[in-house]
């Protein structure tokens, strides 16, 4: 077999796992994608009463927490004292 054989396996051969690694993530993304729409529709039943599990209040609190911290206003957040004053002369701090 000669040289440019070998590389051109070898490359063929990269590419497929290359293939694979790629079709792997998009399998994930897509698993995550439909565990957060299961969650949404979970959510959703818990709040109108249709769903009810000891399991899953711990969770619909959180998400109830994070929704009032979100609706919010700029204003009172930083009110509360949950955050630090900004420093007018500063820009504001970038998100993690």
């Amino acid at each position: 077999m000669s040289f440019f054989n070998k590389a051109k396996q070898a490359a063929e051969q990269a590419a497929a796992k290359v293939q694979e690694g790629v079709e792997d993530v998009q399998q994930k993304r897509e698993l995550s994608q439909a565990y957060g729409e299961l969650g949404k529709t979970a959510f959703a039943l818990i709040e109108s009463g249709e769903l009810s599990h000891a399991g899953l209040e711990a969770g619909a609190a959180k998400i109830r927490e994070l929704n009032a911290k979100i609706a919010e206003p700029p204003s009172a957040a930083a009110s509360s004292g949950d955050s630090p004053a900004a420093e007018p002369s500063q820009p504001p701090a970038m998100p993690n």
